[in-house]
């Protein structure tokens, strides 16, 4: 069996897997069959700076975090949470006024049903690589309070423009003017994430998680505004069929038009360059058409808009949901892969790399390491989990040849981390290891 590793496009070359001192390098990355003792840990990976390969004499994690690195990321968090002050500010004001403290909380509570339905499908699919949750806060903070504040002000000013042309500025604003506006908003704190947070969009889930947390926060405080002018208009009829409408009927409508832009920028991810802008540009059209088509539907006559739901946004929601599995599966294939190619170099035993691409195993894992430990060596066990799937993102960039020298650094410091993760949850040589149980690990090559 001679094949070669996978060569990373492009002049970058991601280097082979970081080997054991002193042992073969197996030229097989296709799969491998278990050892003899599915129940032992692996035996103890080679010391920092003995590997083979490029990364031979690497010691781990540079100490290179500079004075000026640490004042840039503060600036940038002072100025988002500056922004989100002020915009919250200026939201709270203009919603309480607008439809009062009694409808407003009417409102919010009913509009946080809809989180309930939503937010847990987008950390669904993030399970196996869950994204920071600064990051998560961000991208739902910058849905709900700058982009609704961007858009009543620009929306209002739309509407004026029109009105002055003698066009219906209702129809107009909401079919012209809403999509382009809002959705503009939504995306641009996606690219913010995109641009500031780059080491942590890995790839198209990441896009559709992080915009599906933008437009979540969105369509909340959307919805806190419609329910409360409902409640008021109509009373409680009004409120609940605003809430049949926009929250058990549609919560998924704005996240999916945002997930178009999120997805291209995932496409994208380890090809930032600008012959690719096109791509972002195509999700942004997209997801700004999809607004366009819901809310022309809306304002259509009830037979209409059954119609348009019936015929557009069912088979809309249901490539939605595939596409959400296909990209979970993806994620998944992706991750034993790399982990597979790991474990041939004897970094992790193949129950390991069984149990890290395995949501349910890993449950058991940190039972079985609570049952062993306590609580400490169940925290262990959580942040091996968490880094292996780091260390597999590190090489799925570097085998894509992303340039940036980070992802070699954070492979080696990985590498490191992990064996400490290990021996903190690591039991004694009669314990078994419970989630030992498939028997061989074929993965799938991972495709975009």
């Amino acid at each position: 069996m001679s094949h070669q590793p996978q060569q990373p496009p492009g002049d970058f070359q991601g280097g082979p897997w970081p080997a054991q001192p002193g042992g073969p390098v197996p030229q097989q990355r296709v799969g491998y069959e278990w050892g003899p003792a599915q129940q032992q840990l692996a035996p103890p990976a080679p010391p920092l700076g003995v590997a083979h390969g490029p990364y031979a004499g690497f010691q781990g994690e540079p100490a290179n975090v500079t004075p000026r690195r640490t004042l840039r990321r503060a600036i940038l968090w002072s100025a988002a949470v500056t922004l989100f002050g002020l915009c919250g500010l200026f939201m709270s004001v203009l919603v309480t006024e607008s439809t009062g403290a009694t409808a407003a909380l009417l409102g919010l509570l009913t509009a946080s049903i809809a989180l309930g339905i939503v937010v847990p499908v987008l950390l669904w699919v993030d399970r196996l690589e869950a994204e920071p949750a600064r990051i998560m806060w961000f991208a739902f903070l910058w849905g709900a309070l700058v982009s609704t504040a961007g858009a009543l002000i620009l929306n209002d000013i739309g509407m004026a423009f029109f009105a002055g042309l003698h066009l219906d500025p209702v129809f107009t604003g909401a079919v012209f003017v809403a999509p382009l506006v809002e959705e503009a908003l939504k995306c641009l704190g996606v690219l913010v994430i995109f641009v500031v947070a780059r080491r942590e969009f890995n790839g198209v889930v990441d896009g559709i998680v992080y915009a599906g947390m933008v437009a979540v926060g969105f369509a909340f405080i959307e919805n806190i505004i419609y329910l409360g002018g409902a409640y008021n208009e109509f009373g409680t009829p009004g409120l609940l069929g605003i809430f049949v409408m926009r929250v058990l009927v549609s919560p998924f409508a704005h996240p999916m038009f945002t997930i178009c832009f999120g997805i291209a920028l995932g496409m994208i991810t380890h090809r930032r360059q600008w012959k690719f802008a096109f791509i972002p540009v195509l999700g942004f059209v997209a997801a700004v058409f999809l607004h366009f088509l819901w809310n022309f539907a809306a304002l259509s006559t009830i037979d209409g808009f059954l119609l348009a739901y019936v015929l557009v946004q069912v088979p809309l929601f249901i490539g939605f949901v595939v596409l959400l599995v296909y990209s979970r599966r993806s994620e998944t294939r992706m991750l034993r892969e790399h982990l597979t190619g790991y474990g041939i170099n004897g970094w992790f035993t193949p129950a390991e790399v069984a149990m890290l691409t395995s949501p349910r195993e890993r449950r058991r894992a940190r039972a079985w390491a609570k049952g062993v430990g306590g609580t400490r060596a169940e925290q262990a066990m959580e942040a091996f989990q968490d880094e292996a799937t780091e260390l597999a993102i590190a090489r799925h960039h570097l085998e894509r040849g992303d340039p940036d020298p980070v992802w070699r650094h954070r492979e080696q410091g990985l590498l490191h981390t992990v064996q400490a993760r290990r021996a903190a949850f690591a039991a004694p040589p009669t314990a078994s290891l419970s989630y030992a149980v498939p028997q061989r690990i074929v993965p799938v090559p991972h495709k975009l």
